[in-house]
């Protein structure tokens, strides 16, 4: 019986995209091997946000996949926290996974250290690597990392390791088409352009009730970090859009502080905030919802990023209010109508756009049909094991 390692730092039932992407690839991955090869996963217990908790186990075995989750440090989300949590999991990881032979080994990674992991088994064993990239983390530690000194000590050591991880690399999936220039300087392995997709949950939604014209509920829900950058768009657009227009944020982050310092000094009272809610709980907010936000930060690396809560949203017949740059804008306008399409941080742009709008619904029939999360994970579950 064969044996694939596969690691992720999110798994469910964690709340993010990392656990959104990882926990059903692994499960189709699992089905496509049965009774051929076990999935070993290396996980963490759900860490994503401090104020929501839910719990899981530590070791599961389901047929032919074995879960492992390790408890790793409470954390904020910061810098300092992060390095921490990578820390403890890498130590963990090797423990679980020592005196085990594997055949492949499968990392899915966001900020470089889950992929650094998986080259430092991978090579040991001399087997082939799995890398599924979702962010290009020292790319985007140019544009997050304020201070020289860090970043004449920090970046450095990451164009190391990026470069001994690439280049040992058996097949590089690049989750956003954006990424492909960048990775042009890594040629020792093969790519594909496997995305994130629209999950079950979201399609065969119910058709949205008419917008209640008193007042417009514009509803974000997900991280509140750096890279999302709200504090530079919400409470500008807030206050110039009035009470015509409500702005519902749910979620948690390392700088929700600055969200929440911009709001007051804005004088704003059109806004409430919330903390994480589950899927479930998600769903039927974005139901009473007349608007669905999404924004990123003003940096030249989310430039050729694709955020996976794009998927999410285009699943809805509901409008989108979208506040990107680069690759994500030229999808969201090729790939998923009826939205209105801003530069990051333009709040002046979006009020303009927003108030000119005609509200209309509709969903968007072609992006359900060429974007589903089964159909995408079906086909990289059949490319990863070409490598086994």
């Amino acid at each position: 019986m064969k044996r694939i390692l596969y690691l992720s730092f999110y798994f469910e039932p964690d709340l993010c995209a990392g656990s959104f992407r990882n926990s059903p690839l692994a499960k189709e991955l699992a089905k496509q091997v049965r009774g051929k090869a076990i999935i070993d996963v290396v996980t963490t217990l759900p860490n994503r946000y401090k104020t929501f908790d839910t719990s899981a186990p530590a070791f599961e075995e389901h047929d032919n996949m074995i879960i492992n989750r390790i408890h790793i440090p409470t954390h904020k989300s910061g810098f300092t926290d992060q390095i921490n949590s990578f820390k403890t999991y890498f130590f963990e990881a090797r423990k679980i996974i020592k005196d085990k032979k594997y055949d492949l080994v499968f990392a899915s990674s966001s900020r470089l250290f889950t992929a650094y992991l998986g080259y430092t088994i991978a090579k040991k064993q001399n087997i082939p690597l799995y890398l599924d990239i979702r962010d290009i983390f020292t790319d985007t530690m140019k544009d997050v990392l304020k201070s020289k000194a860090l970043k004449a000590g920090v970046l450095p050591v990451l164009n190391v390791i990026e470069k001994r991880v690439f280049n040992y690399a058996s097949h590089i999936n690049l989750i956003s088409g954006g990424f492909k220039s960048y990775f042009d300087k890594y040629n020792r392995s093969t790519f594909s352009s496997f995305s994130n997709g629209i999950d079950p949950e979201f399609m065969n939604l119910s058709a949205t009730q008419p917008a209640n014209n008193d007042q417009y509920l514009i509803t974000y829900a997900g991280n509140m970090g750096e890279g999302q950058g709200l504090h530079k768009i919400i409470p500008q657009a807030a206050k110039a859009l009035g009470n015509k227009y409500k702005f519902l944020v749910i979620g948690d982050g390392g700088v929700k502080q600055k969200l929440v310092d911009g709001l007051t000094e804005a004088g704003v009272t059109n806004v409430e905030l919330r903390g994480p809610v589950s899927r479930k709980e998600l769903l039927a907010i974005y139901d009473q919802s007349d608007f669905l936000f999404l924004h990123l930060n003003d940096y030249e690396a989310f430039k050729k990023v694709l955020p996976s809560k794009i998927f999410e949203l285009g699943a809805y017949d509901k409008p989108i209010i979208a506040g990107v740059a680069g690759f994500a804008n030229q999808f969201i306008a090729d790939n998923i109508p009826n939205c209105i399409l801003f530069l990051p941080g333009d709040a002046d742009d979006m009020v303009k756009q927003l108030k000119n709008y005609t509200y209309t619904t509709g969903f968007r029939q072609n992006f359900l049909q060429n974007f589903t999360r089964e159909n995408i994970n079906k086909k990289m579950a059949e490319s990863i094991l070409s490598y086994l």
